[in-house]
């Protein structure tokens, strides 16, 4: 018989993600001191010190949220920026008038 228990699942939010990342990188931590203070596996804690450092190089990984709070507004507000332009995009195209609408029911009843 296997014991195929797995670890629970843990919750970081970016911000902790970001501050682990960042002690890796510039204060020298070990990726398994991160692994024992965030309780995270050794995948996720890898991934993490990878993201920060693309995210310093100015790289953004696509689908990923950004681990720094400026850079997650950036991006939050560039969404909110592209929604908004769908918008309008969508209110400027020409909408049928009355007549046209009126003509249509017409064609249709006979």
């Amino acid at each position: 018989m296997t014991d195929n228990s797995r670890k629970d699942r843990i919750n970081v939010t970016p911000k902790q993600k970001h501050e682990y990342a960042r002690l890796m990188v510039q204060d020298n931590y070990t990726n398994k001191q991160i692994m024992e203070i965030s309780g995270a596996a050794a995948p996720a804690v890898t991934r993490w010190k990878k993201q920060y450092l693309a995210e310093q190089r100015g790289e953004m990984i696509e689908g990923k949220i950004p681990l720094d709070a400026d850079k997650r507004l950036i991006h939050e507000l560039k969404q909110e920026l592209a929604e908004a332009r769908e918008d309008i995009r969508l209110l400027k195209r020409p909408q049928p008038g009355l007549a046209t609408i009126l003509r249509t029911q017409r064609h249709v009843k006979m």
